[in-house]
């Protein structure tokens, strides 16, 4: 004998309904920070920190300025004395509220002051007063697509890199005749390679890891050809892709009724 639902059971069944279709729409509308956990692949992206370091700038002028990118798209600006990171697009406002986000200010600002305090001893030998001269160094950490995680450094002076530094390996390749003396003043320093080695495949490779969990959709977005550039969803699309839950329970209420 059939029997017919009662109040109670439509009742319970709409409510179902609702539980998933708002389940759904978290899954597919929701911030990725929100719902993701952090990633152990991620997808062949690096992050990479610019360093300038002026050794006597201008009045008012920072000694030190940092630039922050991945995969070549800047997300933050920094002066090494200062006390806050600044967000320079949607990929650096999307992670600023994260805690990664303010434990770069004290190790980048460390970084600095060690290549700060590098300087009289690479300095080129030939170098003259002719203009101000200025260090350059690049830390980038690298995910492969298995997961795997490399760390480099690169520097130079004046915009002109001139040694690279592995730090899987520890090795120093020469790149221009002007990275011999730093190479023969940091090879066989164990506190600047171990210095080197830790921030870029430890702090940077967290960062990395950390970062991907809500950059990883905008940059697929960004990567298509079909698509414009990465922002951040608004409210109103996000109210948009919500508009189908409710007609979607009342079809269902009448059909079970």
């Amino acid at each position: 004998m059939d029997r017919k639902a009662g109040p109670g059971a439509r009742l319970g069944f709409a409510a179902q309904v609702l539980l998933v279709a708002l389940r759904f729409c978290t899954a597919r509308g929701g911030s990725p920070c929100a719902v993701s956990q952090r990633h152990t692949l991620c997808n062949a992206h690096s992050l990479c920190y610019n360093f300038t370091v002026y050794p006597h700038p201008s009045p008012g002028e920072p000694w030190c300025v940092v630039q922050g990118q991945v995969d070549g798209n800047v997300f933050l600006s920094y002066h090494c004395g200062g006390t806050k990171i600044q967000s320079t697009s949607p990929l650096g406002e999307e992670v600023k509220t994260m805690n990664t986000w303010e434990t770069q200010t004290e190790t980048l600002r460390d970084i600095g002051n060690f290549l700060k305090g590098q300087l009289p001893d690479i300095i080129p030998e030939k170098h003259t007063a002719r203009g101000p001269l200025t260090l350059q160094a690049r830390m980038t950490c690298h995910c492969e697509e298995d997961g795997h995680i490399s760390g480099s450094w690169q520097f130079g002076f004046n915009g002109e890199m001139c040694l690279h530094f592995d730090s899987e390996n520890g090795h120093w390749t020469i790149n221009h005749s002007r990275g011999r003396q730093i190479k023969e003043k940091w090879e066989n320093d164990r506190a600047v390679t171990d210095f080197f080695k830790k921030v870029s495949m430890g702090d940077c490779r967290a960062w990395l890891q950390d970062f991907m969990v809500c950059w990883e959709k905008m940059l697929k977005t960004s990567a298509s050809p079909t698509t414009g550039p990465p922002t951040v969803q608004s409210m109103a699309t996000a109210i948009k892709s919500k508009s189908w839950i409710l007609p979607m329970v009342l079809t269902s209420f009448i059909i079970f009724s």
